[in-house]
């Protein structure tokens, strides 16, 4: 500093720049803010202020602040204090020297001008150095004041950032569980979805083929009387016998349902026979040992639903007299009602065509009846054989002692799959338990037999590796299944075969 003042004196004081002129420090009573040297002073004060490093204003010989006042003046000095060759004026006129000023104004530039010209219009120089010095000192306390608020700040804002991480990773953990929350609600959601329609698409149908039996029906009902009643003035004698015919015909149509709910009562009983022979099955794979005596119940078993399967076969029988004998008395009425109408046979074509239609249904009845004597003798083939399978068993028992240690290998395999066949049964009974329309007798028969060649299918393909047989696939045919078939599959399973 004090080679831009080109004092050439070594002096252990400094000066800053300060703010005089927007603080009003400058306590002189000479002191004018409104001179126009001040507002200069404003702008060059601002830009020392940056450039600056805050040296104090007064020191003494062991670099200390001195107090502010007259005592600033006895500094350790060699020469003159800064700015005081700006105040050697001529008694007279007062000028400065312009060569000094021109190296002045080329060493030190216009700022430091138009802070020296705001300095010389203080009177002495004391007056500048107690302005300066106690400017100094507010700055110092305010900067230390700022110092302690930073360091505040900074421990704040630490603490704030670690629970900003802290926030931030039980933000993202709460995220990651939302998000497979969400996932799961919508897997949920989807099943759910699926699960009503087909339940909603099922119960349509039923209902849609109970409407369509029941509207049949009632459309012939309604037609019948529509004529009757057309015709009442020119058939009074004939009303009456035309109402019991429509009663008859109503018994006959719920004596028809009666018989196919006892029909379904009859699948239902059957589904549930195998079921318990599904369970049997299970019992005999997992404890081989005990495998004639199981034989011998399952044997009773089969011999009990056989007698039973007669039983019903001979109900079945006396209620398709019974229908015949109705049926029989129904036409020679009908006969006779067609003999007493020969004038009016325009009119009456349609009832014709109607009980036409209920001859062919019971011809079709008759047909299921014949086709059900069949499966039942055929039934009685297969205890047979299954009579001479068990005598032909006892003998190669001792042959498949052998063949015990390699079953045991495929036990859990075949259990693996036995437990998938299990849900799959009963993925199909869900589907088939709530369908409660006309069926067809025959479709039933054939679906059931069906299922038990596809299910011992799949366990035959699961031996031929190790029995080294040839597998028997069961053949599906339209009109029946095979017996055979069923019975080389189960020889090369071995396992005892349930129907």
């Amino acid at each position: 500093m004090d080679d831009r003042f080109g004092t050439g004196t070594r002096e252990t004081q400094g000066v800053c720049g300060l703010d005089v002129s927007s603080r009003g420090l400058l306590v002189s009573g000479t002191f004018v803010d409104s001179s126009p040297a001040l507002q200069q002073l404003k702008t060059s004060s601002n830009i020392m202020e940056s450039t600056c490093n805050m040296r104090p204003v007064c020191y003494s010989g062991e670099d200390r602040i001195l107090s502010v006042g007259p005592a600033c003046v006895t500094l350790e000095t060699r020469g003159e204090i800064p700015g005081s060759e700006d105040m050697r004026m001529d008694p007279a006129g007062g000028e400065h020297d312009p060569v000094l000023d021109k190296n002045k104004e080329k060493a030190l530039g216009k700022e430091v001008m138009l802070l020296m010209q705001a300095l010389n219009t203080l009177t002495t120089p004391e007056e500048k150095l107690a302005a300066l010095c106690k400017k100094y000192a507010d700055l110092l306390e305010e900067n230390r004041s700022v110092q302690k608020q930073i360091k505040l700040l900074q421990k704040k804002q630490a603490q704030i950032v670690k629970e900003k991480v802290h926030l931030q990773s039980e933000h993202s953990k709460a995220i990651l569980a939302r998000s497979k929350l969400e996932s799961l609600c919508r897997e949920l959601q989807r099943h759910n979805k699926t699960l009503k329609e087909e339940n909603v698409q099922r119960a349509r149908e039923e209902e849609e083929r109970r409407k369509e039996v029941t509207a049949h029906f009632q459309m012939t009902l309604n037609e019948i009387q529509a004529q009757m009643d057309q015709h009442n003035m020119h058939n009074t004698k004939l009303r009456q016998e035309n109402i019991e015919l429509a009663e008859q015909l109503k018994k006959l149509i719920e004596q028809y349902e009666l018989r196919e709910e006892h029909i379904d009562k009859v699948f239902k009983h059957k589904e549930l026979q195998q079921q318990l022979v599904d369970v049997k099955l299970q019992r005999t794979t997992e404890i081989m040992k005990e495998v004639d005596e199981e034989h011998h119940r399952e044997r009773e078993f089969l011999l009990k639903e056989a007698t039973e399967l007669r039983h019903k076969c001979e109900f079945m029988k006396q209620q398709e007299i019974q229908l015949k004998q109705q049926l029989s008395l129904y036409m020679d009425k009908f006969e006779e009602f067609q003999s007493t109408l020969a004038k009016s046979n325009e009119v009456f074509t349609t009832f014709r065509q109607e009980m036409e239609k209920m001859t062919k249904k019971i011809k079709k009845l008759e047909k299921e009846t014949t086709v059900w004597r069949t499966k039942w003798e055929n039934n009685n083939k297969a205890l047979l054989q299954m009579a001479e399978e068990k005598t032909v068993r006892d003998k190669e028992y001792k042959g498949l002692q052998v063949k015990l240690e390699r079953l045991e290998k495929l036990c859990r395999a075949l259990q693996t799959e036995r437990n998938e066949l299990n849900k799959k049964v009963q993925v199909l009974q869900c589907q088939f338990s709530g369908s409660n329309g006309l069926l067809d007798l025959a479709e039933e028969g054939y679906a059931a037999c069906k299922n038990q060649n596809s299910e011992l299918a799949e366990v035959t393909t699961s031996h031929e590796e190790e029995t080294e047989s040839p597998s028997h696939a069961p053949a599906v045919l339209d009109s029946e299944c095979s017996d055979e078939d069923l019975e080389n599959a189960v020889a090369v399973s071995g396992i005892d075969c349930v129907d």
